[in-house]
């Protein structure tokens, strides 16, 4: 067959030139990614944690290391739901390979077709990749919902922290996403459920014995703090701004669209939170009594002048007042600040 293995290396033009992310002092917490389209971070194999291959194995290809791209019996499971009326080709089962080829083939028909295609191409892409390269592929590239693909940005964005950091739960979690990743969102109604899949994703690894029954029942037991959702995809959204600002000055616009940087800042994400709270807080009564329509809010260290945290306006996305207008940078009269 003239088949050709498609061009791997394609998703990352397609899906995102990498993006300049700005991060707190910490390096961990996302204030703001400038391509907010795609966000995506690609790393080494090695910068994964075991436990992610492991999880993500056991969810969803267990012979993963043993096939030679396909598995016959799903094969099989696949043709006969296709010609069950009204199911379509929907039944699970694809291996890892079948889903690397398919998230760069791009093409969603569910014909049986390209189906077959798809077992063709996979057979293929394992007589030229070693299993490793393929997994590697496809942890970088999965979907985890909106614009996140990829473990890296997962980690990132969920828990703050990266992919070789995760605990044993959060990488279950991960795992148990790319299924459904609307569906399965940790911020959407169906939480319980994904609960319930991330206990499948571990009773599934205990199965495998890739971990001891101690592991998997510390596992259930572990309380994950999901971050809160960033929703408009930027956090500390003034102080992310006068950031890139800065950045564009400094390096001009092109660098900064697409340069791929990595911008740790002076922010310390946690006082920023407590500082928004703060604002948020005492902005009725300080409009109401003093006719104040705004308020900021701004700490720095007074040994090297590294801001703390900035919060330019009581909200940055209020239009009525102008919110994102950043006072903190404005001229103003200080008052009694001093």
């Amino acid at each position: 067959s003239d088949l050709k293995i498609p061009d791997l290396s394609a998703f990352e033009t397609r899906k995102v030139s990498q993006s300049t992310k700005i991060f707190d002092r910490t390096g961990q917490v996302l204030l703001y990614d400038i391509h907010a389209d795609a966000k995506r971070t690609i790393i080494p194999f090695d910068d994964i944690s075991d436990k992610i291959k492991k999880a993500t194995i056991a969810i969803e290809d267990q012979n993963f290391y043993t096939h030679k791209g396909i598995e016959p019996t799903s094969i099989v499971r696949a043709v006969i739901s296709n010609f069950t009326p009204g199911s379509g080709v929907t039944q699970g089962g694809s291996t890892i390979t079948q889903q690397v080829i398919k998230n760069s083939i791009l093409t969603k028909d569910k014909t049986i077709t390209r189906k077959i295609k798809e077992w063709v191409l996979a057979l293929k892409l394992e007589k030229v990749l070693a299993k490793d390269q393929i997994l590697y592929t496809y942890l970088n590239e999965n979907p985890y919902g909106g614009s996140i693909y990829g473990v890296e940005e997962a980690s990132k964005t969920f828990f703050g922290k990266s992919a070789k950091d995760v605990t044993l739960a959060e990488a279950a979690y991960v795992a148990a996403i790319p299924q459904a990743p609307t569906f399965y969102s940790p911020y959407g109604p169906n939480k319980e459920r994904l609960d319930a899949r991330k206990n499948l994703v571990l009773q599934q690894m205990k199965n495998n014995n890739f971990i001891t029954e101690d592991e998997y029942n510390a596992a259930l037991k572990e309380k994950v703090e999901f971050l809160k959702k960033n929703t408009t995809g930027i956090r500390a959204p003034h102080f992310a701004l006068y950031v890139k600002d800065y950045l564009v000055q400094k390096y001009g616009e092109e660098a900064v669209e697409e340069g791929g940087l990595k911008v740790t800042t002076t922010l310390d994400y946690s006082m920023q939170e407590k500082a928004e709270k703060v604002v948020s807080n005492f902005a009725p009564s300080l409009s109401s009594q003093f006719n104040a329509s705004n308020t900021a809010m701004i700490a720095l260290d007074p040994k090297n002048g590294d801001i703390l945290m900035m919060v330019g306006s009581r909200n940055y996305f209020d239009k009525e007042i102008e919110g994102n207008f950043n006072i903190t940078t404005a001229y103003r009269q200080p008052g009694s600040t001093f």
